[in-house]
């Protein structure tokens, strides 16, 4: 590079570096808080309109049952409900999806991915299960899904259970194992040991899953930069098709939260950002080392020609996806929605066969495009081609101003082809901030969720 030309590097505003309370993951814009209630018929609407052409349609199914809740957990989750209100949530999950299913906006479209999130979807048994899903494509039929995810807690896992997700169809088994040391996983709050994490990965492999993902936690409570190194080295020997990982973070309805407010203190026993950054970029190097490929701000994949996260790529392009259960977030034709937060109004509102949707928002054409931008911009990449197609904006004049920012902190670069924008590899690593330079003003001081 001619160093004449070369933009000045600017020293980017500083992070905070303690980890406070509020959400750091950016997973939807514009943020959950601006979803509002008196904007649910913006969602009932939209599922009188059908799709627009070439729109896939996927399918997320909200698992809320957990044998202990962690103390980082910000998800809605249950761990008092005993085999009658299981049943009846089942059911009702099933009544959602029938009251959905004849509506204009499935418009003869059969889903492209199926998501079984938490909670803990490996919480249920495997009656419960094949009960479920046989609900489940009979409203939906599956034969034109080609990626279907099941997350799992190891210590839920039995060879029968295992066997049983297996014939289901799961093609990617996600692991929460988050770390391998036992003193790690009781602090935190985590239900399972590492004897049980070896013992379910084995047979998953055995018995043949396309995919085994293994999901971790950079910066848990009293984590060091030894058991890190632990845990990345347990998870290279056992050599998984894919490796989420997650920074630690500690959004307001957690129980790490609780505890600080409690005590009168915003700061709380885990890793700082600067250490959780450098953590997770030694586990990067090293799984490249093991011929691993970086994919996203959060995930490296053994075999990028064959392991794919569907439901990522096709979310972030602006997939439609119906999502079902308690506190779920659904995207139909443009509209975001989401459920009823808690389990007995859930119940309820289904039991009187009404849909139990409780707030909404149907964002700006201008909203749509930084959603998209941002999201797509934590694969650490975007292309200018994609977005000039599909909204008729030259992103690189669009936000300009956001994109010197960012180039001159040193965190941007510009491929020689001028079409691709993308992060350096200290810019991926703190993804989730930096594309809070996209926001919109009125968006940037406001609580995400």
């Amino acid at each position: 590079m001619n160093t004449a030309t070369a933009p000045t590097r600017l020293t980017a505003p500083p992070l905070e570096k303690a980890t406070t309370a509020g959400n750091y993951f950016v997973s939807n814009y514009p943020p959950f808080s601006c979803w509002k209630p008196e904007r649910v018929p913006e969602a009932l609407a939209a599922l009188e309109r059908a799709p627009q052409p070439g729109t896939p349609l996927g399918l997320y199914v909200h698992i809320p049952f957990c044998r202990k809740r962690c103390h980082f957990c910000y998800f809605k989750v249950y761990t008092d409900k005993d085999s009658s209100e299981i049943r009846h949530y089942l059911e009702a999950v099933g009544r959602e999806l029938e009251l959905y299913a004849e509506r204009p906006f499935v418009g003869g479209r059969k889903p492209l991915f199926v998501y079984f999130g938490g909670g803990t979807p490996s919480y249920l048994s495997p009656d419960q299960l094949r009960h479920l899903v046989g609900h489940l494509q009979r409203l939906l039929p599956w034969d034109a899904v080609q990626e279907v995810t099941f997350e799992c807690e190891p210590g839920t896992l039995t060879d029968h259970k295992l066997a049983a997700i297996r014939e289901l169809g799961i093609t990617r088994l996600s692991l929460g194992i988050e770390n391998f040391d036992d003193h790690i996983l009781e602090i935190n709050g985590r239900a399972h040991r590492a004897r049980e994490i070896e013992r379910a990965y084995r047979y998953a492999r055995q018995i043949g899953f396309p995919q085994i993902n293994i999901d971790l936690i950079a910066g848990m409570v009293e984590e060091t930069e030894e058991n890190w190194r632990q845990c990345v080295r347990r998870t290279l020997e056992l050599a998984p098709d894919s490796v989420t990982i997650y920074q630690m973070e500690i959004p307001y309805n957690t129980t790490i939260y609780q505890r600080m407010k409690a005590e009168g203190k915003l700061v709380a026993p885990v890793a700082d950002w600067e250490t959780k950054r450098a953590w997770v970029k030694y586990a990067f190097a090293e799984l490249e080392a093991a011929g691993y490929t970086v994919a996203s701000a959060y995930t490296a994949v053994k075999d990028p020609a064959r392991t794919r996260f569907i439901y990522r790529d096709a979310l972030w392009q602006g997939a439609d996806m119906l999502a079902l259960g308690v506190a779920s977030f659904s995207h139909i034709g443009g509209t975001h929605f989401q459920n009823l937060h808690d389990f007995e109004p859930y119940l309820a509102k289904l039991d009187a066969g009404e849909l139990p949707i409780y707030r909404a928002l149907t964002p700006t054409p201008r909203e749509r495009l930084i959603r998209e931008l941002v999201l797509q911009f934590k694969l650490g990449r975007v292309r200018r081609s994609y977005f000039q197609a599909k909204y008729g904006v030259d992103i690189a004049a669009e936000f300009a101003d956001a994109l010197q920012r960012l180039e001159n902190w040193g965190f941007l670069e510009r491929a020689p082809d001028g079409d691709e924008l993308r992060f350096h590899r200290d810019g991926l690593l703190q993804a989730d901030r930096l594309i809070q330079e996209f926001f919109l003003p009125e968006h940037r001081q406001v609580r995400y969720a």
